[in-house]
């Protein structure tokens, strides 16, 4: 694949990965009043701003929450990421933000702080 397609691919991604978070998002709400409702048998799970409810509960739900959203969201951009380049051959994420990975010149000034600094 030539290397236009692959700059280009992330650009062409960002519409398809804004609908998938927002489907995952969707799935994560669905899935946490489900699992709520399972757990403390109620409908409604305690929001922040909750007067009558105890801070226990309200920390309870906001973690069952977040930990449901991330895995959900996860689950769906790798999902949607590997659906993309088995369709493309190339995977959607341009090449410079994988794993982290910075640029050489990012690199490079880190080590030059880094190594110059002694215990004078």
């Amino acid at each position: 694949m030539s290397k236009s397609k692959k700059t280009k691919l992330p650009f062409v991604y960002q519409p398809i990965g804004f609908v998938l978070s927002w489907a995952s998002g969707a799935v994560a709400g669905l899935a946490f009043k489900q699992a709520w409702k399972a757990m403390r048998h109620e409908d409604d799970a305690p929001t922040a701003l909750d007067e009558d409810r105890r801070l226990r509960d309200i920390l309870l739900a906001a973690a069952l929450q977040g930990a449901i959203f991330a895995v959900v969201r996860s689950a769906v951009d790798r999902t949607g990421a590997k659906a993309i380049a088995r369709s493309t051959g190339v995977w959607p994420v341009a090449e410079d933000h994988e794993n982290g990975a910075e640029s050489k010149a990012g690199k490079e000034s880190k080590r030059d702080k880094g190594g110059k600094r002694g215990w004078r």
